[in-house]
Order: C-alpha cells, then sequence, then structure tokens
C-alpha cells in the first residue's frame, strides 16, 4: 500500500513513518493540509492517516471535504482529542477509524491492515490463490506450504495485485506504489520485480497485457 500520513508532530510523524515502513509499505509524509491537498491531487493513496489538529486547520474540514467530492479512500483519524463526541465527529464525517494518541505502533499497524482489508473485499486476512496461501495481516506468503521471502517492493506489488483482483493495472500504477520507498524507480523496475514475483510465486501468478499492464493471474 501506499500510505499519506498527515500529521504536524515531528517526533510522532517520523516513528509512524518508519513503523509503516517497516511493515513493507510505502508512505508520504506532510506537516499541513495544503501539503495533502496538492499531494493528493497528484498521487493516489490506498490509506490516509490524518491528524485533526494541523497549524493550517482542522482534519475534519479536510475529512469532509474527501468525501464530498465522493473520494472514498479509507482514512483513519490520529488524534489526542478523546472525548466520545470527538470520536462521533470524525466517524460521521467520513472516517474509517479512530486512534487516540498516544497509541502503540503495533496496535496502528493492525487497524491499518484491518481498514485495508475491508476495502480489498478480503475482511479475512487468510486469502489463498491457486497453491499460494497469503496472510495479508503478517504479510508473508506461503506456496504449496513452504514459506516465500518477499522483499518490501516486491510484496507492495503483488499486494496491490491482490487488491484488485481481475483489474488491469498499469505501469504508471504500480510504479505509483514504490515512488514513497527509499531508492529511485527506474524505469524497468517493474518488469523486474514481476519477473522475481514469477519466478518465486509460478510463472502464472501474473498475467501480461502487452503495452497495457498486469493483472493478478488466474487461480
Amino acid at each position: 500500500m501506499r500510505i499519506l500520513l498527515i500529521e504536524d508532530d515531528t517526533v510522532l510523524g517520523a516513528a509512524v513513518r518508519d513503523q509503516i515502513v517497516c511493515d513493507g509499505q510505502s508512505v508520504d509524509w506532510v506537516t499541513r493540509l495544503e501539503s495533502a491537498r496538492d499531494t493528493m491531487a497528484g498521487t493516489a493513496y490506498d490509506l490516509v492517516l490524518l491528524d485533526l489538529m494541523l497549524p493550517d486547520g482542522r482534519g475534519i474540514g479536510f475529512l469532509k471535504a474527501l468525501r464530498a467530492r465522493g473520494d472514498v479512500t479509507p482514512v483513519i483519524i490520529l488524534t489526542a482529542l478523546d472525548q466520545v463526541s470527538d470520536r462521533i465527529e470524525g466517524l460521521n464525517a467520513g472516517a474509517d477509524d479512530y486512534l487516540v494518541k498516544p497509541f502503540d505502533l503495533a496496535e496502528l499497524s493492525a487497524r491499518i491492515g484491518s481498514v485495508a482489508r475491508r476495502y480489498s473485499g478480503n475482511p479475512n486476512p487468510i486469502v489463498t490463490h491457486g497453491p499460494l496461501e497469503i496472510d495479508l495481516a503478517a504479510r508473508s506468503v506461503r506456496l504449496a506450504g513452504k514459506p516465500v521471502q518477499l522483499t518490501a517492493r516486491e510484496w507492495a506489488l503483488f499486494e496491490a495485485f491482490l487488491s484488485r483482483p481481475g483489474q488491469l493495472l498499469s505501469k504508471a500504477q504500480l510504479e505509483d506504489k514504490l515512488y514513497a520507498f527509499d531508492t529511485e524507480v527506474e524505469s524497468n523496475t517493474i518488469e523486474v520485480h514481476v519477473s522475481r514475483l514469477r519466478k518465486k510465486l509460478g510463472a502464472a501468478v501474473i498475467e501480461t497485457e502487452r503495452g497495457m499492464g498486469y493483472r493478478l493471474g488466474r487461480p
């Protein structure tokens, strides 16, 4: 997944960013709502982590505007506002979850996974695809019962296919999943990682539509 973190606390923001990267996800971190608007205008995110009290406004207004224009990107609120009325306001504004600071980073990871699975149509963290058994929560794969080690980038791409079974994904869409990782995305990056996934998970796991993109292969 590619996640947008909107948080002005530099200590907490760094901790959350590092946790997301450690979980094998990519993350863009901004500290102002204006930056978040600009970033979302040009990038498709799988999930947003939103603080409610930002230097240039309240996150609730940002969330309401997001939903008003039909944007259904999952949003988890991260805030120190812990009153029941605050939670109700956040959920009614369109948030998918609400986490009160301070929180455990492992719990944040679990909530991110839970929300992502609901949106992908896989509420059960264990899914099967042919001979593959995938644990979405643990981000692990077994082929015919044997564990397969995937790098963070390989997992990010494979997860993109799993979340959109049967859907053709363009090279640009797949590259977008990798931009937040530290190393540069080169022109042949997608081809290289698709080839590695096929070697590890089976040649038919990803299908190619020449000149158009890739899709998850049939089980």
